[in-house]
């Protein structure tokens, strides 16, 4: 084993003594395992979306209390990139994995057994902080792919953490109508705990690459982000678009199960399929990317994602039959432009500095979490007060900063 000292950043860089299993090509096999890991745990995160307005009448909790579930998820998510991702550069990542998966699935049950609003809440960050295992399963990707097939391995595991994300809505609506909301996180659970088996059967150790301390860590965090202009526009632009995201995707159950359309869970779960087309054609942005740069694929992503908030604002003049269609179109247009927009932002990202690119997507990912944590409780307030016209008048706002943020030319 041999070490590098760097005399600038006091950061020790540690390369494994063999090199074998960087130059290995991952399997498909453990290609498909990860994506499916990627997949349920930041499903995880999405579960409790569809089903708010059945988890309020079973609680009798308000819809604005509510609303505190999605929200605790998303900012104990993005605490967890923070203060856990960096740890992937220090620590066997496989370990980490391991570890968070098992944490996990202790959160999920807790979830299942909560009968009281606190309960529900503390449950709700816990699993927002263990999900994090995602962000330790795309580096892991990374570190076992072959430069030259690199990208594809990231792409196909960032694509099942894409559908992880909107299909949960989908599988979560309908347990909760059949089976009911509690099912729904047994099942989850029993889903992390056979990844994790799978892990410990399947995945490789990792060397660190670090012996920075924690504290260390941390502070590297701040020094990127003082000194990249490019990775501040990157996350804040990222977390204005996953505020509309967030707002839209927490208060859509309770709108759905309100007049005039009084419909269930899984209705509102079915919108995920819409997302889904979206974030399936959104991989398409990184041929993009490769031909006309990332700037332009981030302008491009921003510009749908207003649009498509923008004519959901009309929803009131339609008939409810004509406004779940203007839904559903409105609902594959930005998440199209969400997500292909977050893969340009990962290319931007990922260029600045390749000794860092763990904690650079650290930041990009916190900037993006606290948007969603605070769209989860700015849509329940708006929804409350407003109605959904408040919603999406919000979302349209916060895509429109972002795509303001995208033409302004900053260093």
């Amino acid at each position: 084993m041999s070490s590098i000292q760097n005399p600038h950043n006091h950061i020790t860089a540690i390369t494994p003594a063999s090199d074998t299993q960087v130059h290995q090509q991952p399997s498909p096999a453990l290609v498909f395992l990860l994506a499916c890991g990627a997949a349920l745990s930041v499903a995880s995160l999405y579960y409790s979306q569809p089903m708010l307005g059945i988890l309020a009448s079973d609680l009798g909790i308000s819809n604005v209390a509510v609303g505190y579930v999605p929200t605790l998820t998303q900012l104990g998510y993005a605490l967890g990139i923070l203060l856990l991702a960096p740890l992937g550069d220090k620590h066997d990542r496989r370990n980490i994995i391991l570890i968070k998966a098992g944490l996990l699935v202790a959160a999920l049950l807790v979830m299942a057994a909560a009968h009281s609003l606190s309960l529900l809440l503390l449950a709700s960050l816990a699993i927002g902080l263990t999900a994090t295992m995602a962000q330790d399963i795309v580096p892991a990707a990374a570190t076992l792919a072959h430069e030259s097939r690199r990208g594809k391995v990231v792409g196909t595991v960032m694509t099942g953490l894409f559908m992880g994300i909107l299909l949960s809505r989908v599988v979560s609506g309908f347990v909760a109508e059949q089976f009911g909301w509690r099912s729904m996180f047994v099942l989850a659970a029993v889903g992390v705990t056979l990844i994790a088996v799978a892990v410990w059967r399947g995945l490789p150790h990792f060397a660190p690459t670090t012996t920075m301390s924690y504290r260390a860590l941390l502070a590297s965090l701040l020094d990127l982000i003082r000194r990249h202009g490019k990775l501040r526009r990157a996350a804040l632009a990222q977390g204005l678009l996953a505020m509309g995201f967030s707002g839209f995707w927490s208060t859509l159950a309770v709108m759905l199960h309100a007049e005039p359309f009084h419909m269930g869970s899984a209705v509102a779960g079915a919108f995920g399929l819409a997302g889904a087309a979206g974030a399936l054609a959104a991989p398409l942005a990184g041929h993009l990317a490769d031909k006309h740069g990332p700037e332009l694929v981030t302008k491009v992503g921003t510009g749908i994602s207003t649009v498509s908030f923008a004519i959901m604002n009309l929803s009131p003049l339609f008939p409810p039959t004509a406004q779940l269609w203007l839904l559903g179109i409105g609902t594959v247009g930005f998440d199209l432009g969400v997500q292909s927009t977050l893969i340009a932002h990962q290319t931007i990202v990922y260029g600045i500095d390749n000794a860092a690119r763990s904690r650079l997507n650290a930041v990009l990912f916190v900037g993006m979490f606290i948007g969603m944590a605070a769209g989860a409780t700015l849509g329940s307030v708006l929804l409350a007060q407003w109605g959904w016209i408040g919603v999406t008048g919000m979302a349209t706002v916060t895509s429109l900063a972002a795509l303001a943020l995208r033409f302004w030319r900053v260093a």
